[in-house]
């Protein structure tokens, strides 16, 4: 069975029809640019144009970067504030055609592929999955079930966000090496979290996750396991058709 998957996100806006009997894409995805400034209108025609591109006429996953609760946004630091408040189901359904349109956080969605699909699949206990990009997004599991819009990435880390210190876009806009990156900001983040929630496991996400080897093996003190994630930044798209198919 195929589905329809859609990941928003603070640089790009890209999706695909999914397979769940395997957990991957099954065609190969198609990605534009994430208007600026971010707006509903805006992030709504570039989501018609990803369905569009495809055909697709069957129920869509859409994933936001920001708190979601049944289909309205209450949060969104990487987009433009007038998204709080706005059925993001209604919106986006409207500009496709009225197809049935599911909205979820977007690092809920990419957790829920990973503990299904990925990195996470059989683990017991308390499993956090961190998409690292333009922000940084968390998915909380507890023996499998997810704690939904945990959003870690706003804990504070000397006196600011953390995402704003240990982001993939923070080392980009900085310049930083992988070593001052991984060794002075995330190594600091990911001891933050391990400090507050206990996990056995961390998996890594978001589009860094493809090259792991230049910084994983730079992070040192943390008890808990720390693996890349398995589908990588596909992750986002596969668990957005997850959450479609339970419209079907």
């Amino acid at each position: 069975m195929n589905v329809f998957g859609v990941d928003i996100g603070g640089s790009g806006i890209k999706g695909a029809p999914v397979d769940l009997e395997r957990g991957a894409l099954a065609e190969e995805r198609h990605k534009v640019l994430t208007p600026q400034p971010a707006t509903p209108d805006g992030v709504a025609g570039c989501v018609a144009e990803v369905v569009a591109h495809f055909g697709w006429t069957g129920p869509v996953g859409v994933t936001f970067p920001g708190v979601v609760t049944g289909s309205t946004v209450r949060t969104a630091a990487n987009v433009d504030k007038s998204w709080i408040g706005v059925d993001a189901g209604a919106l986006i359904g409207d500009r496709i055609g009225g197809l049935p349109v599911t909205v979820l956080n977007d690092a809920d969605a990419a957790g829920v592929a990973e503990m299904t699909f990925g990195a996470g699949r059989g683990r017991k206990g308390t499993v956090i999955l961190l998409t690292l990009g333009t922000g940084i997004g968390s998915a909380v599991f507890v023996d499998g079930r997810l704690v939904p819009n945990t959003e870690l990435g706003h804990l504070e880390l000397k006196g600011h966000d953390a995402e704003t210190r240990a982001s993939t876009r923070a080392k980009e806009d900085e310049d930083l090496s992988w070593e001052h990156w991984a060794k002075k900001r995330l190594n600091k983040y990911l001891a933050h979290v391990e400090m507050l929630f206990s996990p056995e496991l961390f998996i890594i996400g978001g589009g860094v996750s493809r090259k792991a080897d230049r910084f994983l093996p730079l992070i040192e003190g943390i008890r808990a396991k720390i693996v890349p994630a398995e589908l990588q930044n596909n992750a986002g798209i596969v668990g957005a058709g997850m959450a479609a198919a339970q419209t079907v």
